[in-house]
């Protein structure tokens, strides 16, 4: 989206009923200019080996978004507003609950970065993701429903402080996570209050992260508590000190730049705590930190804000920046209207790094608060605390107070002796205290009031992190069964993208068949893929070990999952007695009591579940199922007084818990999930004509659900189906039955147990089917039940060929899982026939068919017959480009790329930078060769300067060699030799590059280099360059090809899952054929790129160094002579 004049965002007065009120909350839409999300493809994205954020990027069940709207429209949104004396914020529940306003009414500044436009670009783990403001990212980063709308209520404290409730249910696990955002009369601070409840029958994992975003500019400062001396990338997989860098970092030579980087203002050039000094887009994370804040100080403005949690808890602290360099404006500029920048500084609790996740059992709640104050005038901060922040220069002693105390002293302590100061704090009134002389190590600054501390600084020894982490090694290396079972739970807990803990529990299975720990956990992962019968096997042979010489074993984790996988198999009381055994256990006595209350429950025990229940509350109080359940049962049995006092504490305890209020009668949710949440709940304990209603209510709201929830129709049509036919009204069940055929089913993507197990007996019922063998397919698909999801799909298909869908995913899966590229193919042309219309079609099997070595023309030829549907896609523009480029037609290329507005991915940045690198590089040939070299410079130029549409810059870490090195041949040629020598100097000079994202010694740029070097006349390091790379093609071929460890984002892994060994080689052959073409072996080079061309036709750089090579009377020679 080029940019536009930005808008300036109109915050509304606050109402004339709240005028008087010490803090006001109130909900009114505001107007914001909006660019919305164009709606996504119909297709499941089964991103099976999508890296994201250094953990799994897997998005099902939720839609896939590939393109905004480039147009920006006024959207009303809903907002809520919370002002007190100091401070003023704007919430928008629509958009996860985040806070996009921050306001220092005192400073008259925005503490948090204020956006106002919702300009959402492709970041996100389902593509859109806007900037600005507080967004709350759990279960993972970024929040999967990040740009979905939560649930909210406004609540009014006795004390006078106004809280607003955000609350929805995770698409992926379906537990709850709710925050508060509260202001308080008495204070200049933001608390917020949050509660992430695991309402699913498994442990869960997750993070919380609050990802503040703050204006960035050459004066913005972060700071982080004293104690920090060392930071790490995501995965800790580098680690560099703080704040001044000492070594090499995301490819940075920090310590080279103490002097030489962005030294001038008295800011040395190696301090990454200063945004002005970080070119590439960076992360890092504090590691082993006692202190309790963090924040960030705008030099220029002369305000900041301080962020403040206990850190026993709250232990992450982590900056990330785009970079100051081109490559981060662009970015910015696909995010505001305005082009400023920005950084995030995110909090995490019970999180410490990216990934790093913890656990939440079944039912528990984990209840904690973080808080936010803005300060003005005494620069970065040493030590704060919720009451004041404090500041210690050379010369003077800041404090900044969240609330008033006309009785503070600061205490001043040195070997000198001790000097009180009394002083009246109060929000936005700092002071400033003078410090006389050079002040010693033993120096203390404390500040009290009323004989409470507030505040207290005091020089700190560094902390003392561990260094980096490392991979862990193969299974068959591990040396102990105890090892591969923890590694196996790290890569699970840690949600690793491409590696699978499978493999070193199938290690540890081997040497020990009935390892309790690890049949246990074989099997957890056995029952979420549905394989109950695998899991039940698994889990008895643990039952069987851990009471060997126990029968009261410490540990009842396989109990509770022998209960579960009962159950669901139909066997309730085998269930019954799994779960009571479990309970024995005080970490499953609320889990596995709350099962066996619902079991009661739905047989009608109401006594027993009631004393089950009571049971489940006292090991945690705060169960809200138990709760809820236990308010039904009370019913049940009469006991309308208690059930009504339980009723009333649990609301107070959750305004937003859906059962719940629910039961008290209260509107319910616009969500249709949700919804479905609470209808199986009343499913699970026998209450089936109030799950009917909640049933009715669910088909309603997913009628108007948002772009981008999963769709629910089918579902809730099928499970009324069930539910009628078991209340013996045959003919609303077949209405149902007709609903869910008939309906639409896009977007709709299984993702419950119960959802696959409804569509299983409904399979087995009715195997004419079609809706229900499609979506069954979905949803095994996603849990790598391969041959069953194929097994589906194809039923579905036979059933309706019509069924674009199925046979897209059909086709997927031969080529991905079953390697049948002949089958894939098939299945694609069926899609296509099926659905002729659909863009993203037609793209994916344009590139299997490049998969199947067919060549440029035909591919050509064949996406030339529909150029509009082309045309709707970034991808397919490119590469519709890059195939005009292979048949040597650089103008149409060209033209493609220059009249579209790119909008790139994170992480997935270069694709159509390497299009127009290549247009512009054949523009500038064709020029030389027409005896145009000015024309050719100027092709060139705009390569290193690339068109603001496209979308991105280059990173500054990427190897711009054969640019310079072009471009200095362009120069010689219009007879400008000094500039042609600067040019090959700079394409000489570069070193490395930057792909896949991450740094690497050589490249298929080096060739440049070694060219320009011999350009130059330094044949020495020329043959210096060219034996390295020569080398470095050795150990490449000789080491097996695996996907990075510790990636962080890997882009080339979004639909097609080639063969990395089958890539490496083929990448080792052409860096060889680049050799010998530097090296004068015409004859050899052409011989290999034939080998590459006759595997891959369409290999873009074998294509265009063939070509060169076979004109080489007609250019400049890659073996140094300039023709």
């Amino acid at each position: 989206m080029l940019i536009e004049e930005s808008p300036r965002l109109t915050l509304p007065e606050r109402p004339s009923s709240l005028a008087a009120a010490p803090v006001a909350g109130w909900r009114e839409p505001v107007l914001i200019e909006t660019y919305a999300p164009l709606p996504p493809d119909r297709y499941p994205a089964y991103l099976d080996q999508r890296v994201y954020q250094g953990s799994s990027g897997r998005v099902y069940p939720l839609p896939f978004f590939e393109r905004i709207d480039p147009v920006r429209r006024p959207v009303s949104w809903d907002a809520i507003h919370l002002e007190n004396e100091w401070i003023r914020l704007m919430i928008l529940p629509e958009l996860g609950g985040r806070i996009h306003v921050g306001y220092d009414k005192i400073a008259e500044h925005d503490f948090f970065y204020r956006n106002d436009v919702i300009k959402p670009a492709l970041i996100g783990l389902t593509g859109p993701w806007i900037a600005g403001g507080v967004e709350f990212n759990w279960p993972q980063h970024h929040r999967p429903a990040t740009y979905l709308p939560t649930d909210a209520t406004i609540e009014q404290d006795p004390d006078g402080s106004v809280t607003v409730w955000c609350s929805d249910h995770d698409p992926f696990t379906r537990m709850k996570g709710m925050h508060g955002i509260c202001l308080r009369p008495d204070r200049a601070a933001i608390e917020l209050k949050v509660r992430l409840y695991n309402s699913s029958e498994e442990p869960q994992t997750f993070l919380w992260w609050a990802n503040v975003a703050v204006r960035a500019h050459d004066q913005l400062q972060a700071f982080f508590p004293p104690d920090v001396s060392m930071v790490a990338d995501h995965a800790r997989r580098a680690v560099t000190a703080f704040p001044a860098a000492d070594r090499p970092y995301y490819g940075i030579d920090y310590p080279h730049r103490a002097s030489t980087g962005s030294a001038d203002g008295g800011v040395p050039g190696d301090r990454i705590d200063w945004y002005r000094n970080i070119p590439v887009p960076t992360s890092y994370m504090c590691l082993g930190s006692e202190g309790d804040f963090f924040g960030a100080y705008d030099h220029e403005a002369g305000a900041g804000f301080v962020h403040v949690a206990d850190h026993r808890t709250a232990v992450g602290k982590k900056l990330w920046t785009w970079g100051n360099a081109p490559f981060g404006e662009a970015w910015c500029r696909n995010l505001t209207d305005d082009s400023s920048a920005y950084i995030e500084l995110m909090a995490g609790v019970f999180t410490d790094n990216q990934p790093d996740f913890s656990f939440l059992a079944p039912g528990e709640t984990k209840v904690f608060s973080q808080f936010w104050y803005p300060y003005q005038g005494i620069g970065p901060v040493q030590a704060a605390t919720l009451d004041a922040a404090i500041s210690v220069t050379d010369r003077a002693v800041g404090i900044a107070a969240t609330a008033r105390h006309d009785d503070a002293t600061v205490i001043i302590e040195s070997a000198a002796g001790r000097a009180e100061h009394p002083v009246v704090l109060t929000p936005g009134r700092p002071v400033r205290l003078p410090l006389a002389g050079d002040q010693d190590h033993d120096l203390v600054i404390t500040v009290v009031a009323g004989g409470v501390e507030l505040a207290r600084w005091a020089r700190t020894e560094p902390a003392e992190p561990g260094g980096p982490a490392t991979e862990p090694p193969a299974p068959e290396a591990v040396g102990s069964v105890e090892e591969l079972y923890l590694t196996g739970v790290h890569l699970e807990q840690y949600r690793h993208a491409t590696r699978s803990p499978e493999p070193y529990w199938a290690e540890a299975l081997r040497r020990d068949p009935d390892h309790a720990p690890t049949c246990t956990a074989l099997a957890a992962r056995r029952y979420r893929a549905g394989h109950y019968r695998e899991a039940d096997e698994l889990l008895r042979r643990a039952v069987a070990r851990l009471s060997v010489r126990n029968a009261n074993p410490a540990d009842t984790t396989a109990h509770y999952y022998l209960g579960l996988t009962r159950d669901r198999l139909g066997d309730h009381d085998g269930a019954y007695a799994a779960y009571a055994k479990a309970a024995w256990n005080r970490a499953w006595r609320a889990p596995a009591g709350y099962r066996a209350a619902v079991l009661d429950a739905a047989a009608g025990r109401n006594e027993t579940a009631v004393e089950r229940l009571t049971d489940v509350l006292r090991a945690e109080p705060e169960h809200l199922q138990a709760r809820a359940l236990s308010v039904i049962i009370l019913r049940r049995l009469g006991r309308t007084d208690e059930a009504e006092r339980l009723l009333a504490e649990t609301r107070r305890l959750d305004p937003l818990h859906w059962w719940t209020n629910d039961l008290a009668g209260e509107p319910l949710t616009d969500d249709a999930q949700t919804l479905l949440d609470v209808a199986l709940e009343y499913v699970r304990v026998g209450e089936p004509e109030a799950a009917l209603r909640v049933l009715e209510r669910a088909a309603i709201a997913d009628g108007s659900r948002p772009l981008g929830a999963p769709a629910a129709g089918p579902l809730i049509a099928y499970r009324r189906a069930e539910l009628l036919t078991e209340l013996g009204r045959a003919e609303e069940a077949a209405a149902a039955l007709a609903e869910a055929r008939t309906g639409s089913d896009r977007w709709c993507f299984p993702a419950r147990l119960d959802d696959a197990d409804l569509l299983s007996r409904r399979v087995s019922e009715e195997p004419g089917d079609h809706c229900a063998a499609a979506l069954l397919g979905h949803w095994l698909y996603d849990r790598d039940r391969v041959g069953e999801a194929v097994e589906a799909w194809q039923r579905a298909v036979r059933l309706d060929p019509s069924d674009p869908v199925c046979w897209r995913n059909l086709g997927l899966a031969a080529y991905n899982r079953q390697r049948d590229l002949a089958s894939a193919l098939q299945s694609y042309e069926r899609a296509v026939q099926a659905a002729p219309e659909d863009a993203r079609l037609r793209f994916e099997h344009d590139q299997l068919q490049a998969r199947a070595g067919i060549a440029p023309a035909e591919r050509w030829a064949r996406l030339q017959d529909r150029p509009d549907l082309v045309r709707q896609r970034d991808d397919a523009v490119v590469e519709l480009a890059q195939l005009r480029l292979s048949l040597g037609d650089h103008e149409a290329a060209t033209d493609l790329l220059l009249e579209r507005e790119f909008q790139p991915w994170e992480g997935g940045e270069g694709q159509t930078l390497r299009a127009w690198d290549r247009a512009c590089l054949a523009q500038a040939d064709a020029a030389l060769a027409a005896g145009r070299p000015r024309d050719a410079v100027g092709w060139l130029d705009r390569t290193l300067d690339p068109p603001r549409s496209l979308g991105e810059q280059r990173h500054p870490l990427a190897n711009s060699a054969w640019l310079r090195l072009a471009r200095g041949d362009a120069l010689a040629a219009a007879g400008d030799h000094d500039a042609a020598r600067m040019e090959w100097a700079e394409a000489a000079a570069q070193s490395g590059d930057f792909l896949t994202m991450s740094t690497t010694p050589f490249s298929e740029a080096t060739a440049a280099s070694i060219t320009a070097l011999r350009r130059l006349g330094r044949s020495g390091p020329a043959d210096e360059l060219a034996a390295g790379l020569s080398i470095f093609c050795d150990e490449l071929e000789a080491t097996p090809a695996t996907v990075d460890y510790f990636a962080t984002s890997l882009p080339t892994l979004l639909l097609f899952a080639d063969d990395p060994e089958l890539i490496k080689n083929r990448r080792v052959r052409f860096l060889r054929a680049q050799l010998a073409a530097v090296n004068g072996c015409r004859q050899a080079a052409l011989s290999r790129l034939d080998e590459i061309l006759a595997e891959d036709p369409n290999h873009a750089d074998a294509i265009d160094l063939k070509r060169r090579l076979q004109t080489q009377d007609q250019s400049p020679s890659l073996t140094g002579e300039v023709r």
